[in-house]
């Protein structure tokens, strides 16, 4: 039931849009157990001046153009440690796969209950039972 929603600059490659988005998708079912087939994805490029971010960094981080702004939204309830882990998955395997720095991975849950989903139909597929 995850949402993702990818930003990125307008020069990003398409194959590696296709690598962020696998690592996304990867990292939420091999961490977060999300099931297979779950995969919803919002890609948006942007012009350098839609991108902003502080450019002498925040706690710590710096950032360059390259920057990936990338936002889930998904059911409550998973542990702070899933999510630790969850963001560790995503950040590294940009990196190691797409070249991006890790600083540059940037992300945020939005975290929602089951009956905030409709898949289609005008349904709440996942109504809470009587």
């Amino acid at each position: 039931m995850p949402l993702a929603r990818i930003d990125v600059a307008a020069d990003t490659s398409a194959e590696t849009v296709k690598i962020i988005g696998a690592v996304i998708y990867e990292a939420m079912t091999g961490v977060a157990n999300v099931p297979a087939n779950d995969l919803y994805q919002i890609v948006t490029r942007h012009a350098k001046e839609e991108l902003i971010y502080p450019e002498e960094g925040y706690l710590g981080v710096t950032y360059t153009p390259q920057i990936v702004f990338i936002q889930v939204t998904w059911n409550a309830g998973r542990s702070i440690e899933v999510k630790k882990a969850f963001y560790k998955a995503i950040a590294d395997g940009i990196h190691e796969r797409a070249g991006i720095r890790k600083e540059d991975v940037f992300i945020t849950l939005i975290d929602v209950q089951r009956e905030d989903w409709s898949f289609g139909n005008g349904e709440m597929q996942y109504a809470p039972k009587p």
